[in-house]
């Protein structure tokens, strides 16, 4: 069998490991990086809760029983023969019945992913069934191959549509699947070469930074070609989706899979050849217990999303019928086909379509419904333990929806563009990540409506005549075990009793209103932080330990002993430069320190030094962290290594010391008459030479980074956070926010000390 791992998959290894017990099964299943074919079964399928009843049945025979039964073999469908090896070829041959489920199930795939699984896949496991039988001297008519392809490659059909192959029916556009999969590998070639023309990279280049900020060259290189590969697979979607509606199917999986049985019966008319075509599958309705599911599938989405008050309406019509059959009816129809007499080799294969349309429909607007009541009753919670009173859908067309869709997320990336220019941290950077959660919600919601919205929409009625002739040809018992009529779903009690439960559970999402505090959550964090687990905590210092910057000490310096009047005119012409400071900072954090600190030049150093303890007792320690200075002494009082890595100059926070085990900080080098040069005497310890640095202090101190802790506030900080074992993103920026908040990071707001300085730059005294 292929596609085990999957959610038909494994719904149809429980049934066959459960109910049938001299079956042996094997799986094709591609080696993990580190897991074997088996391996990956037994953690991925086998410990499924799909399996408890059984596992509860048999007990401590469990285990022993499984490795009696199953066995997995290294392979993958997009590849010629399954990429078997002899003994896979072997062990194929083996098999009476092939079972093909896997497929690439994404309704927003890439359209060369598409074609290599869903197209070439069912050739690919009937060219192997050939290879093995004649390996084994064997008809290769002796196996029953048995793919499972989809209802859906009716496409924009109306009315009934008949379990026959669409070669065997009219009005089907058929393309030639052979020019179809040249025409993708040479479309992949072509985008790929786009984007990598020099207009294409500095796009991509702005984009990375405009996310990371002031990070170093490896980190903005490795984000770049994340975002290069996103666009190409974004550009493959958009080529699949406009190459399947051109020729009358909705997406790349319904036109690949259609394409698929096309191949399949011109490659192997010579085998036994059955295609069952379920619609769409949602969670079991009695086996392996009601309310099954794994992942999400296509309604889940949508009706979580719903839930969340985020779908304010949503495309359909609400007389058309919403085709959906429990998993557990699919698995039954295979299971009965394949204990059917194997087919005789033809062109005119059978197709069972596992479908409910025709026998029993669901409308659209009685599903909406209940969805909607259901929630009304059952309602979500937001955070701030409020129900979430759900909308009321008025079914508008798509396109008016996308229109409507299309222009919130204008506006919202309109006001984005203008928020993310402010200097905001801490809790007024959640403005910038409120606005992006909002823009992700706008995009999900919108890209429901263009994948799944065709399908709210489909006029297709799927015939199952062949469907209810094999039901009818099953003994009682049989019918009780492999329940497939779509006849005895009753909706009301599949969706509000089954369904709906089994979807919020499985979406983990909030359903009382109760709501945890602010320090409750603190104390947890603080308490995983402070313990013998950590070895060594890092800080950065800007906004992390004190709540100041370079250009604060700076102007202390230059403006203590100015007369009064240059004093004010000095910090007026630096607050001028505020903006292209700012600027060159996210640009580049080493660039900019390295400019700055030119200022300098010149600068009695052993006067600066002298400067810096008043400067440090005057000002920077009223702008310090309380909880930051707190946190520092902590880790010290559990014995862990204290690490400070600063943009700073050496002698600026020379008063620190007595906080840290271990200081990194800048240093300028000086002339002979001893004045500072301007110059540093190296690389400033800035993005990716914090993660060296780090990874150095825990050689010396004998720790895994795993290991260590490390507090900073900025997103050109990332390379050290993504270092260690524990990040805080403390009094995070906006980029660093967002980062923090999609990696599950703890975030932390340290507030500053009562009466702290207000002004935007400090002024020096004179003695």
């Amino acid at each position: 069998m292929t596609g085990a791992t999957g959610f038909l998959g494994t719904a149809l290894a429980e049934r066959i490991l459960n109910v049938i017990p001299d079956a042996k099964l094997i799986l094709l299943i591609r080696a993990g990086r580190r897991a074997s074919p088996i391996e990956r079964a037994k953690r991925e399928i086998i410990k499924n809760d799909a399996f408890n009843l059984m596992r509860e049945r048999f007990g401590d025979d469990f285990d022993r029983y499984i490795n009696s039964h199953l066995s997995a073999v290294p392979g993958d469908v997009s590849k010629p023969l399954l990429g078997l090896d002899d003994s896979g070829l072997d062990a194929l041959a083996s098999a009476d019945i092939v079972v093909h489920s896997a497929a690439t199930v994404s309704f927003d795939s890439p359209l060369t992913q598409a074609v290599s699984v869903n197209l070439l896949g069912p050739t690919n496991v009937g060219d192997a069934i050939k290879a093995a039988a004649q390996r084994a001297g064997k008809a290769p008519t002796d196996t029953h191959f048995i793919t499972v392809s989809t209802a859906y490659v009716a496409g924009y059909r109306r009315g009934l549509a008949p379990e026959k192959l669409l070669r065997n029916t009219p009005f089907s556009p058929m393309p030639d699947f052979k020019t179809e999969v040249n025409v993708a590998s040479q479309l992949r070639d072509e985008v790929e070469r786009d984007s990598r023309v020099p207009e294409r990279l500095e796009d991509f280049k702005k984009s990375a930074r405009k996310e990371l900020g002031a990070v170093g060259g490896p980190l903005l290189a490795q984000k770049l070609e994340k975002i290069r590969d996103e666009w190409v697979n974004d550009r493959l979607v958009e080529l699949g989706i406009a190459r399947a509606q051109s020729l009358g199917w909705p997406d790349a999986y319904t036109y690949t899979k259609a394409l698929g049985e096309e191949a399949l019966v011109s490659n192997h008319s010579d085998l036994a050849i059955s295609v069952v075509r379920p619609s769409i599958i949602e969670s079991s309705m009695i086996h392996p217990f009601p309310g099954w599911i794994k992942g999400f599938r296509m309604a889940e989405p949508i009706i979580i999303s719903y839930a969340r008050g985020l779908l304010k309406e949503f495309p359909g019509v609400p007389e058309g019928i919403i085709d959906v059959i429990p998993v557990d009816f699919v698995t039954g129809t295979i299971l009965a086909v394949a204990a059917e007499d194997k087919p005789k080799p033809s062109t005119n294969i059978p197709v069972y379509q596992v479908a409910s349309g025709s026998a029993n429909p669901l409308r659209y607007k009685v599903l909406v419904d209940l969805v909607r009541e259901w929630f009304l009753e059952h309602p979500l919670y937001d955070s701030q333990g409020q129900p979430i009173l759900v909308p009321e859908w008025n079914f508008p067309g798509r396109g008016r929806v996308q229109k409507q869709l299309a222009r919130l997320a204008t506006n919202l990336e309109f006001a984005d563009s203008i928020i993310s220019h402010l200097p905001l941290r801490g809790e007024r950077a959640e403005l910038v990540t409120d606005l992006e959660e909002k823009k992700e919600a706008i995009n999900r919601a919108l890209s429901y409506v263009k994948l799944y919205g065709s399908y709210a929409e489909t006029e297709a009625i799927f015939d199952v005549k062949n469907l209810l002739a094999l039901w009818n040809k099953q003994s009682a018992s049989d019918q009780l075990d492999f329940a497939f009529d779509p006849r005895l779903i009753n909706w009301d009690s599949f969706v509000t009793e089954i369904h709906l439960p089994s979807v919020v559970k499985h979406a983990r999402v909030k359903t009382t209103p109760d709501r945890k505090s602010t320090s409750a959550r603190v104390d947890r964090t603080t308490s995983s932080i402070l313990n013998d687990e950590f070895k060594v905590a890092a800080f950065d210092l800007e906004n992390t330990v004190i709540a100041s910057n370079v250009v604060d000490a700076y102007a202390w310096f230059a403006t203590k002993d100015l007369p009064l009047g240059k004093k004010a005119l000095f910090s007026l012409a630096l607050m001028a430069e505020g903006p292209s400071l700012i600027a060159s900072d996210r640009s580049d954090r080493g660039d900019f320190l390295r400019n700055f600190y030119r200022r300098y030049s010149k600068a009695e150093a052993a006067h600066l030094s002298e400067d810096a303890n008043e400067l440090f007792n005057s000002y920077l320690l009223k702008k310090a962290f309380p909880r930051a200075i707190e946190r520092i002494r902590h880790h010290r009082r559990l014995g862990h290594k204290t690490i400070l890595i600063t943009g700073a100059l050496d002698f600026v926070i020379a008063p620190l010391a007595p906080l840290f085990d271990d200081i990194v900080a800048c240093t300028m080098t000086t002339d002979s008459r001893g004045r500072l040069t301007g110059n540093l005497d190296q690389t400033p310890p800035t993005g990716e030479a914090r993660a060296i640095l780090l990874g150095d202090f825990a050689d010396k101190y004998e720790v895994s980074l795993s290991k260590c802790v490390a507090y900073a506030d900025s997103s050109s900080d990332l390379p050290m956070l993504e270092a260690v074992g524990f990040p805080v993103a403390v009094n995070p920026e906006p980029r660093l926010l967002a980062m923090a908040k999609r990696r599950g990071w703890t975030i932390e707001n340290w507030e500053r000390q009562p009466g702290h300085s207000k002004l935007l730059l400090p002024i020096g005294k004179a003695r």
